[in-house]
């Protein structure tokens, strides 16, 4: 069994669908096997009516046979006679001749015996016809008649008993096909609903490595870098991932115990050189903080997923190096312009960051005029939207949260739309923060620290205009929309 699950995932998948339709296969199979068996006995009950029935048809054509030539005395009636002897001759042939107790054996072993009699006095009375000996061929006309009309009797009779015994049995076997259709539809039922929770079983054992790994990766994209490494119970592709995240994570750790003691031994040294200028000290501890702790978090990161990307663990490479992308964005200069490419491709790193820590709740739809993604506009100004619109508007409703950007023209001016079907906003409320007056205590919100207060601003002062954003809600639980509206100004 260990075996088996050490196997790729793939072929572990592959494995349990093919077991499971074998299984339902093999069963369809067998079902209709027996049901096909039973309708070839149904068939077969009335084979010997239908025989004793293709028998009198025969005696009957050599009687007639035998008097049309009797009459006529011509070649074809001749013939006719002839040929329906021969039939004749072979249906009794395969009567049962053996001396039986059944009455059904017995009959059929008389009929024998009366036809082949039959046939001789026919076969004489033919013979006397054509030697013009007339009392002889009217004595065994006679005859022929007499056995005639005793047998078609005797078949007669052997038919209805053949007939009630069949109909009984006929009866029988319906009843028993009747059972055999309610057993097969429980059966197939049954089998259904094993392979339906073989296959559960099965999924949630393969499934229950990756979900571990995802709930870990969410920890560690909270911030949590204290959890116990994941348990690893197989060597298949989530087994490596797996191996993969518990290094990363290690690797992780380590450079912040060295950040630690580094940062550590680099405050005491500075505070012994710097002893006699107090004020120059805090200004160059605020700086390095300022400076080192993001280059250094992103140099990390960096690290982080390039070890992920050699130890084949690409969903985590992709994911670290998302991190890394977002924070060297946020480290670079932030005083010059920059394009609303730039601007919307942090946007999208940001989505996908959050996405991994939430689970894929938050959906993010795209309306871009690609003609406009050169146009110049202030840097960090789309992503605290966006920040805001998921801290304030969708987060508590769970994967039903949805933001939509789009980038337009509107006359001589690049729109820019971030809508949100979240909470919504009073009129107050709106006049607050486009004033300047709304009170956010960010140290309790999950933000980078840029308010919308700064954002605003900024805007404004790009644009040398007071309209230049502008924020529309319909009210609480009707969603927002923050438009701002720029100048067409292309990057050289």
């Amino acid at each position: 069994m260990n075996r088996f699950w050490n196997l790729p995932l793939r072929v572990k998948i592959t494995i349990v669908y093919i077991l499971a339709n074998l299984l339902v296969f093999l069963t369809d199979l067998f079902l209709i096997i027996g049901i096909n068996n039973m309708s070839r006995e149904m068939d077969m009950v009335y084979k010997d009516n239908r025989e004793l029935n293709e028998m009198s048809v025969a005696l009957d054509d050599v009687q007639d046979s035998l008097t049309e030539y009797l009459n006529y005395k011509t070649s074809d009636s001749l013939e006719d006679y002839y040929r329906s002897s021969q039939n004749f001759n072979d249906m009794i042939l395969e009567l049962n001749d053996e001396i039986t107790d059944t009455s059904f054996g017995r009959m059929e072993r008389n009929i024998r015996k009366m036809g082949e009699n039959y046939l001789d006095i026919t076969s004489q009375t033919i013979e006397a016809k054509r030697g013009r000996n007339v009392e002889k061929y009217r004595v065994r006309y006679e005859l022929a008649t007499d056995t005639y009309n005793y047998i078609s009797s005797y078949l007669k009779a052997l038919n209805q008993v053949q007939f009630q015994n069949n109909s009984e049995h006929y009866a029988e076997m319906s009843q028993r096909f009747s059972e055999l259709e309610q057993v097969s539809i429980i059966v197939m039922f049954a089998v259904i609903a094993g392979n339906v929770l073989v296959i559960i079983l099965f999924v949630n054992k393969m499934m229950e490595p990756l979900v571990q790994l995802s709930n870990a990766a969410e920890a560690v994209a909270g911030g949590d870098l204290d959890g116990k490494p994941i348990e690893i119970k197989s060597k298949d592709e989530v087994g490596v991932v797996a191996d993969a995240f518990n290094k990363m994570l290690i690797s992780i750790r380590e450079y912040i115990e060295k950040l630690r003691m580094s940062m550590e031994a680099e405050r005491t040294l500075k505070e012994k050189e710097l002893s006699m200028e107090a004020h120059l000290k805090d200004a160059q501890l605020k700086y390095l903080q300022a400076q080192i702790n993001p280059h250094f978090l992103f140099n990390t990161l960096n690290a982080g997923a390039q070890l992920a990307m050699m130890e084949g663990a690409n969903r985590t490479y992709e994911y670290v190096q998302t991190v890394a992308d977002f924070f060297r964005y946020n480290v670079k200069k932030q005083d010059k312009p920059v394009s609303i490419r730039e601007e919307v491709k942090l946007i999208d790193n940001y989505i996908e960051i959050l996405n991994v820590r939430f689970s894929g709740d938050i959906k993010y739809e795209k309306d871009i005029d690609e003609s406009l993604l050169n146009v110049l506009m202030p840097s960090m100004i789309l992503q605290p939207i966006v920040e805001n619109c998921v801290n304030h508007g969708i987060r508590e409703m769970e994967d039903k949260g949805t933001i939509r950007l789009r980038v337009f023209r509107q006359d001589n001016e690049v729109c820019i739309s971030i809508k949100d079907n979240g909470k919504g906003m009073s009129k107050e409320t709106i006049e607050k923060i486009l004033n300047g007056t709304l009170t956010v205590d960010r140290d309790k919100t999950d933000s980078n620290g840029i308010g919308m207060d700064n954002v605003i601003a900024r805007i404004r002062m790009f644009t040398d205009d007071s309209d230049a954003i502008r924020i529309i809600s319909e009210g609480e639980g009707m969603g927002t929309e923050i438009v701002m509206y720029l100048p067409v100004v292309d990057v050289e």
